[in-house]
């Protein structure tokens, strides 16, 4: 199949190249860090529903991205903890496809999440009388069906061009998902459209968002930086903190690993991939912590949510 054209069924997925041998060892992390990340976002997610202090625009947000890092991190963290424990690399060309689509739409919209967040706390600190009327129900929905049909619009041609290939020259993913470029790779064809195209897809999400941000903070530290004392901007500022540390570690790891994959021609093929699952699982595991240490409310609630069954059985 090495030496020949042919159109695959199904693809196998090699896990972490040179480290076969390591992928028990490997999964250990793995598994704990999908569980706890799993956890982690149900847990907020349960709170945010439960708790009718925490039905504010802030904190739907949230609770929104809380579901995407649970979708995300599950699109693929199962099916690479198989190869690990199973050896199962097995998966058939469209469920390829879809985790692939899956992958890039989620990460596309937590971007976009990312972004809203930034424009709720501009809103809060910019302009707070008018904070109600502006960040509302229905500009929540709206926000949400922008990134879904942003989400689908840029990475669905991507998907749709793969299935345009003639040919295959081998249907061996030298990774441990369906990353686009490590399987357009494989493609007997020209893919100079496709990469030019994944490019483009990547510097829309990441320099789109990343510059709204930038622009959100500087208006943001603008306003905290006016105001007269020490302790009330020390105060206004720590409401940013949580959004702060949660996109420099998606944009860091999502930046560093794109890059390195295309560029790091000199970097070994196992930190490629190990820094590509990393970008997708540790990002998702720290979300809740980071709002939930820093969100007092948040705390709160949690401790009064977890107390209730204890509650119960001693009623």
């Amino acid at each position: 199949m090495m030496n020949s054209t042919f159109y695959p069924t199904y693809f196998l997925l090699v896990g972490i190249p040179g480290l076969e041998h390591e992928h028990i060892w490997i999964s250990i992390p793995f598994s704990i860090i999908y569980i706890f990340a799993l956890l982690g976002n149900l847990l907020v997610m349960a709170v945010i529903l439960v708790s009718s202090r925490l039905h504010e625009p802030m904190y739907i947000f949230l609770s929104m991205l809380a579901c995407n890092d649970g979708l995300l991190c599950t699109s693929f963290a199962p099916k690479i903890l198989s190869v690990f424990w199973f050896n199962d690399r097995a998966i058939s060309f469209n469920g390829c496809l879809l985790q692939m689509f899956f992958i890039h739409s989620f990460s596309s919209i937590e971007s976009g999440f990312l972004v809203s967040m930034a424009y709720d706390r501009y809103i809060a600190i910019y302009k707070p009388l008018r904070y109600s009327s502006i960040i509302t129900r229905r500009l929540i929905v709206r926000l949400v069906i922008v990134f879904l049909v942003r989400a689908v619009v840029l990475v669905g041609p991507c998907i749709v061009m793969i299935k345009t290939f003639p040919g295959f020259k081998t249907n061996i993913i030298r990774h441990s998902y369906c990353e686009h470029m490590a399987v357009v790779k494989l493609a007997d064809a020209d893919i100079r459209i496709n990469s030019k195209l994944g490019l483009l897809v990547a510097f829309t999400i990441l320099g789109v968002d990343l510059l709204l941000i930038f622009l959100s903070y500087i208006m943001i530290f603008n306003a905290v930086f006016r105001l007269p004392s020490k302790d009330a901007r020390l105060k206004t500022f720590n409401t940013c903190t949580p959004h702060i540390s949660v996109f420099l570690s998606f944009y860091g790891m999502a930046i560093f690993s794109f890059l390195s994959h295309r560029y790091g021609k000199n970097i070994p093929t196992y930190i490629h991939i190990i820094f590509s699952d990393i970008y997708l699982l540790v990002p998702p595991l720290l979300n809740p912590l980071v709002y939930g240490i820093k969100s007092n409310l948040i705390r709160e609630e949690i401790w009064k949510l977890l107390q209730r069954p204890f509650r119960w059985v001693v009623r």
